[in-house]
């Protein structure tokens, strides 16, 4: 088996929302959210840290937990570049 190690770098960033509201927030996506800071009934602020750099191996592991698959990047379960038929 070849071993295809990608030395390409992925980028992993946190992104934190605080909402303050008079009531619990109910929300389906981060479009709601938005709107509920912006222009509904809440306050709220974004924060972020700084991004993380992550090798083939840590992205595909961080694709699965995402219940993507490393495909979406064009690697393999173990991080690797995908092989080109």
């Amino acid at each position: 088996m070849v071993n295809n190690m990608t030395k390409r770098k992925f980028y992993k960033t946190i992104i934190t929302v605080e909402v303050l509201s008079e009531k619990p927030l109910q929300y389906s996506d981060l479009s709601h959210v938005h709107y509920e800071i912006t222009d509904g009934h809440c306050s709220g602020i974004y924060s972020n840290d700084s991004p993380k750099i992550l090798n083939g191996k840590q992205t595909a592991k961080a694709l699965l937990k995402q219940g993507s698959d490393p495909e979406f990047f064009c690697l393999d379960k173990n991080g690797n570049d995908s092989e080109v038929p």
